[in-house]
């Protein structure tokens, strides 16, 4: 009589709805969990998935699995431990209750491994913490907004005015630059067309706000800007 295959109940968790309905996060959970059972053998019972975040103990389908767990004496099976919880006393909650787990990125978890990963990943969340309440002190500091506007309008439109004035900036700079030459050109050169005053300044290595060579067309944009000016 072969012996029975272990029995297993996943729980995957993603924290947004965004990744909860894009599949972001919670797909690569399922394919890790998917390798697992085929490379070590076991039954799924069943997966359960949630939406939330890890800082929060009190989860739904994590109570439902582990319930499950309880019910059919079967582990609980995740991908990766901050999965889970990165709180250190809800893990070992979890331990002393007789709930078995096994987080796959983990293989060899027992109680000393489980102290000393779940405090570095409790250490990780409050780094997390510590660097996005410095962020947000930082833009509070500096008088700008909290937090994502829903109507991002007025500052695409603001971006593209800063846009176009710095590329003004940049126009009239050039244009300046580079009238002396084309004076030089009519004056030194000699030339009395667009087409002569635009190889002269080839010839002299001068190139066009873009970087390329000068044609007819673009000598006459400069001089046109330079009689508006």
């Amino acid at each position: 009589m072969s012996p029975a295959k272990p029995k297993f109940i996943s729980y995957h968790r993603v924290s947004t709805d965004k990744q909860g309905r894009s599949g972001l996060g919670l797909e690569a959970q399922q394919a890790t969990v998917s390798q697992y059972l085929a490379a070590h053998g076991g039954v799924e019972l069943a997966a359960y998935v949630e939406v939330e975040s890890g800082k929060i103990d009190a989860r739904p389908q994590l109570e439902a699995a582990l319930l499950h767990c309880r019910q059919t004496r079967a582990v609980l099976l995740i991908s990766k431990l901050d999965r889970l919880s990165r709180n250190v006393a809800f893990l070992f909650r979890l331990r002393d209750e007789g709930v078995k787990f096994q987080a796959i990125d983990i293989p060899d978890c027992n109680s000393l491994t489980l102290c000393v990963f779940a405090g570095m990943a409790q250490h990780e969340r409050e780094i997390i913490s510590q660097r996005t309440k410095a962020a947000l002190a930082a833009r509070r500091a500096r008088g700008l907004p909290l937090g994502t506007p829903r109507d991002l309008s007025a500052y695409a439109a603001n971006a593209g005015a800063r846009g176009r004035a710095a590329l003004l900036g940049k126009v009239q700079k050039h244009t300046q630059d580079i009238a002396p030459q084309i004076a030089r050109a009519r004056g030194e050169g000699g030339c009395t067309t667009l087409r002569c005053v635009a190889a002269w300044l080839n010839e002299q290595g001068f190139v066009t706000l873009r970087g390329k060579q000068w044609t007819p067309a673009a000598v006459l944009n400069v001089e046109h800007r330079l009689r508006a000016a």
